[in-house]
């Protein structure tokens, strides 16, 4: 999960962490267009999964989350 310059949360899966956080930053052409305008980005939390499939249904699971509960998620990570 990243915190964007904005405040806001930004979810999604990836095969290479480090690429996508620089690319979500402006380093290559692949960044998310929600991103783009809301640079510079931070990771604020992580989890790893053992499929492409379980990441996508834990992502679809995070997204679902109100605000709060994804704050305290971010928080009880650190």
């Amino acid at each position: 999960m990243l915190r964007c310059a904005d405040g806001s949360l930004y979810t999604g899966i990836t095969t290479d962490l480090d690429r996508r956080i620089a690319e979500h930053n402006g380093d290559g052409p692949a960044g998310a267009r929600y991103t783009r305008s809301r640079r510079p980005v931070q990771l604020v939390y992580r989890e790893s999964a053992i499929s492409r499939s379980a990441a996508s249904q834990r992502e679809a699971a995070l997204k679902r989350l109100d605000r709060a509960r994804k704050l305290a998620l971010c928080a009880a990570g650190k």
